[in-house]
């Protein structure tokens, strides 16, 4: 039988689960875990004193959870003195010239509802072309391309992350990792003063550190001469975004700021871990001594104050209102998640503000609701639990605000945004549920069975104020998880892997009875599913061998024939790249480019060859782009080189966030743009190795915190 060794974090807290001491079973739990809330919602607090009071009384619980599990590391036998490790708390056909005011068709951001833009480092609209790099935003006149040039950089403080286009209002919406001092941590052991961090979505070496979310608004209607306009403020990190018409809405997300003298493992001192009595008294002392810190914490310590600044340089506090926020009656992990709405036609009004006092999780959002997803918090592993999701609906209509529906519980998690879907009122979600191992006799180890996996499509509509159950399909690949979702109008598609590749089709047209109708299995795997109208998904992801092996391992796009839902059917495959070979669309849709207008699919690609005799000829960087026809399959049309682009810079200068390799690219009738943070080129879609206009980026920054703000 297979066995492993089951690990357990308490929040975010790493402890192992060990029982090794010498006087018996490991003591319980000061708390039990708290059960499954079938019927989840979320709660208002009447006022500022039941906030904080939540708020220490969730971060106690917390801390007791951390600590307690230290009472089993007691070491008998000759290992007397061996400390446990220390934990750490986180926090979218006619031929141009290319002349003309404007492009005839172009792509966007691949966003996955038409009408909500979602948020990236890239924005245009045929004529315009944004771009985050480094510290900077860079604009340029993109049309006609043969003209290609930057007109503007504009320095934007702290490290960006992402920007939303408003091109009717001529704004732009960036946000940005800023450190600032404050006290309070979201990492310790001994807390002490510093930032919970934010590393910008690529670890934290230097590059994106960050304790605050800025979020910067530009008027770009001289794109010589862009102008900011507003600039707030707000403590934690940057998670998504989203934009319908004039409204934006971000999600920030903070972890909690602890006071400096909590500590939430004990300090090693010789002879501590050689008893268990001894251990327990001076764990029981710490968590009181912890206690009195966390109560004696005000709310302006836990929340921090945000601020606004005008184009004047005004500078206004960014209050908040108590009754703002929410409180789930389920189990969640520690942290805050805050929906801020920015309402682009009233440049004045402060932005509101609707906040959750739970852990994060996937954001999805339609036209009219923005849905968040917070899992089930299992305190630590007891036989029986099963995963857990709690969605969360806000109505988001308001331009001005996000104003809480109803919540609802399913049972699984969801890999991400795709694998959410609301249709007439109807959510779909697509989830892969973990069914418990069972605690097995081991060599003094708590030792567990592997968890088995099912999955499944839930379908759920709001009634009153809860997101009630309407249906259920059958469960499906056991054994197996999740890759990819994707739903269009009444059916749905969900990829799961284990070493074969099984695409599973759905009739969603009666949501009370959600059906799985068909099955095709290939070797490998798809991460993402791009819909070619109703009778055709194409799809991108690895091929991998039945046996699980990595030789033949590539990057693989496929047509898939679902014209009859009950019988999928693979029509066309196109393998690229080594062993090696990698592409940002492997697990960022936006990084996938298809231009339906011209039947034209373009992908950032990296491959390396470890026979070449140095790092440069060895490593290749490049737009590779296709032409897909459902009938012929998948033509290689070029690619587009940006060699020269990235070792003009000095290789010290790469890091996990700032890299001169192709990320994203745009489509302009018949031209092609390649974007890496080394910058921008252009090319004729007839001859792609040859390119019409280059607009090189200047040379990154060192690697340090931006500047503070005012």
């Amino acid at each position: 039988m297979q066995q492993w060794k089951r690990w357990s974090w308490a929040g975010v807290v790493a402890v192992v689960a060990v029982g090794c001491g010498d006087e018996g079973s490991k003591p319980p739990p000061p708390f039990g875990n708290e059960p499954v809330r079938q019927e989840a919602r979320l709660e208002t607090f009447p006022g500022c004193e039941a906030l904080e009071q939540h708020i220490e009384d969730t971060a106690t619980k917390q801390m007791r959870a951390v600590l307690e599990v230290y009472k089993q590391y007691t070491y008998g036998g000759g290992r007397g003195g061996e400390a446990p490790p220390t934990p750490t708390v986180g926090a979218p056909q006619e031929d141009s010239a290319g002349g003309g005011g404007s492009p005839t068709d172009y792509t966007g951001t691949n966003n996955q509802v038409s009408g909500v833009h979602e948020a990236d480092f890239v924005q245009n609209d045929g004529t315009r072309i944004f771009v985050l790099s480094g510290q900077r935003l860079y604009l340029h006149r993109s049309w006609p391309a043969e003209q290609l040039a930057r007109t503007a950089a504009l320095e934007v403080e702290g490290w960006p992350r992402e920007m939303l286009l408003d091109p009717e209002r001529n704004r732009l919406v960036i946000t940005s990792a800023v450190s600032e001092p404050r006290p309070g941590s979201g990492s310790g052991g001994r807390v002490t003063d510093g930032p919970a961090v934010d590393c910008a979505g690529f670890g934290c070496g230097g590059y994106g550190h960050g304790n605050t979310v800025k979020v910067t608004v530009v008027d770009v209607a001289d794109l010589e001469a862009p102008r900011v306009l507003e600039q707030v403020y707000l403590p934690g990190g940057y998670l998504s975004a989203r934009r319908v018409e004039g409204a934006v809405r971000l999600v920030v997300s903070d972890g909690f700021r602890w006071p400096a003298d909590v500590r939430l493992y004990p300090e090693y001192s010789r002879g501590l871990f050689d008893n268990r009595l001894r251990l327990a008294a001076h764990i029981d002392a710490l968590i009181q001594q912890n206690e009195q810190a966390i109560r004696a914490q005000t709310l302006a310590q836990w929340l921090p104050p945000g601020r606004r600044v005008t184009a004047a340089g005004e500078v206004k506090p960014l209050s908040y209102d108590c009754t703002s926020f929410y409180r789930t009656n389920a189990p969640t992990g520690l942290g805050l998640v805050s929906v801020l709405s920015l309402n682009l036609d009233a440049s004045e009004s402060e932005p509101g503000r609707t906040s959750l006092v739970a852990a994060p999780g996937e954001v999805y959002a339609s036209h009219d609701a923005l849905y968040l997803a917070a899992r089930h918090w299992w305190w630590w592993p007891e036989p029986g639990q099963t995963t857990h999701t709690y969605l969360h609906k806000f109505d988001i209509r308001d331009p001005d605000r996000a104003t809480y529906v109803g919540s609802g519980t399913v049972e699984g998690y969801v890999v991400n945004q795709f694998a959410m879907d609301e249709h007439e009122g109807v959510l779909r979600v697509a989830t892969t549920v973990e069914l418990p191992g069972e605690e097995v006799a081991g060599d003094g180890d708590a030792v567990w069975t592997p968890p088995e996996t099912v999955n499944r499509v839930v379908t759920l509509r709001e009634e009153g104020g809860y997101l009630k159950q309407l249906g259920r399909s059958e469960d499906l690949a056991r054994g197996e998880r999740i890759f990819s979702a994707r739903f269009v109008g009444t059916r749905g598609y969900v990829v799961t892997f284990r070493q074969v590749d099984p695409l599973f089709t759905f009739d969603l047209s009666d949501p009370a009875h959600p059906r799985m109708v068909g099955e095709l299995k290939i070797p490998g795997f798809s991460t993402y599913i791009h819909p070619l109208g109703d009778t055709h998904l194409l799809t991108f992801g690895e091929h991998r061998n039945e046996d699980g092996t990595w030789q033949d391992r590539a990057l693989k796009l496929s047509l898939f024939d679902v014209s009859d839902l009950a019988n999928p059917r693979e029509t066309f495959t196109h393998q690229l790249g080594s062993m090696s070979s990698h592409s940002e669309a492997l697990h960022e849709h936006k990084a996938f480019t298809y231009f339906p207008a011209k039947g034209l699919l373009a992908l950032p690609f990296m491959d390396w060859d470890y026979n070449a005799s140095d790092y440069w000829s060895g490593f290749r960087s490049e737009l590779r782009v296709f032409r897909v026809d459902t009938a012929t399959g998948f033509s290689p049309v070029g690619t587009v080189s940006v060699r020269d682009m990235y070792q003009a810079f000095n290789f010290q200068h790469w890091s996990w966030y700032w890299q001169p390799t192709v990320r994203r690219s745009i489509m302009a009738d018949d031209y092609v743009y390649a974007i890496s943070d080394a910058g921008l080129r252009v090319s004729h879609v007839s001859s792609l190795q040859t390119p019409l206009a280059t607009a090189p980026f200047l040379p990154p920054a060192p690697a340090q915190p931006g500047p503070q703000g005012p």
